[in-house]
């Protein structure tokens, strides 16, 4: 890869990124050209990030700050199964499957996250398939962790009622 001229926002950026352990293999050339496709938020405390229901079309990864995942009861009342830091994921499956969204997240504190749209991903694999297919590894990964996570949890719940 050449040598990538970044904005001033895409230098901030590739320097999240630089920080997240799930970008660690990454060359810093790959950052520059993943940086370009991505961007950053900020959230105030009491901040929604996003509701349940609501379209998913990023995916994003905490560079700080605490985010709590809440779903819905059949009652209506919002539970928190997840409390996100430094380094986790949330919204994998929007770049994934375009489906709307399972739970709803919301800043505990002040939190700082680099998002990737579905668009910016599937602009990334047009434009660099190798790092593209990184990237969806990368995905596919942190899915099959959570599905492992939840099983496990799953299985845990189930053993308290019997």
């Amino acid at each position: 890869m050449s040598h990538q001229t970044l904005s001033e926002s895409e230098e901030e950026t590739r320097g999240f990124l630089i920080h997240l352990p799930v970008f660690s293999s990454f060359s810093l050339d790959e950052l520059s050209v993943l940086a370009k496709h991505m961007s950053f938020v900020h959230l105030q405390r009491g901040e929604y990030l996003f509701m349940e229901g609501d379209q998913g079309t990023f995916m994003g990864f905490v560079v700080s700050g605490v985010l709590e995942v809440q779903k819905s009861t059949s009652g209506g009342e919002r539970v928190p199964l997840a409390r996100l830091t430094k380094g986790s994921s949330i919204g994998e499956m929007a770049i994934i499957d375009q489906s709307v969204r399972s739970a709803t997240v919301i800043a505990k504190q002040a939190t700082t996250m680099v998002t990737l749209t579905e668009k910016g991903f599937d602009l990334l694999a047009e434009k660099n398939p190798t790092l593209g297919i990184k990237v969806i590894k990368k995905i596919a990964r942190l899915l099959s962790l959570n599905m492992r996570r939840t099983s496990s949890k799953l299985a845990d719940f189930l053993q308290s009622y019997q």
